[in-house]
């Protein structure tokens, strides 16, 4: 793959994935798209054309971890998505901190919603959201 300066956020669940776009031009990042899971199993095909139409250089994919930094069940989930994604795809995965994202990505969406910027219906873009908070985390360490 060549290098597009165009990075890929994924927040990942076991119902759904979050999934962001960030890019090294503008330095910006902005919410995607939720990617549905059947039991912890992601759709490989949603997941591939994001991949093929964004051909990005990494893919950052969130680690749960427990607020005091303690690993947990879910960060071995995402460990496993993370080889999965470096082995099906031949690109560069990190995984970056997630602590506290999706709170970040649910007081960002009250705040929509009291300024009028956002309606219940934007609900279900929360994990996007939270994919896009990782990122942008990612891209200010870099």
């Amino acid at each position: 793959m060549s290098s597009t300066g165009i990075w890929l956020g994924l927040d990942f669940g076991f119902s759904r994935i979050g999934a962001a776009i960030g890019q090294a031009l503008t330095g910006s990042a902005r919410p995607l798209t939720v990617i549905r899971c059947n039991q912890g199993e992601p759709d490989w095909d949603g997941l591939d054309r994001l991949v093929r139409e964004w051909r990005p250089d990494v893919i950052i994919v969130g680690r749960p971890l427990h607020t005091d930094g303690a690993a947990s069940d879910m960060t071995s989930a995402a460990e496993k998505f993370s080889a999965a994604l470096r082995s099906r795809y031949h690109v560069q995965v990190e995984m970056h901190d997630e602590r506290l994202t999706s709170k970040a990505a649910e007081s960002h969406f009250a705040e929509a919603r009291k300024q009028g910027k956002a309606k219940a219906k934007h609900a279900r873009q929360l994990d996007a959201v939270a994919a896009c908070i990782i990122l942008e985390s990612w891209m200010s360490e870099q």
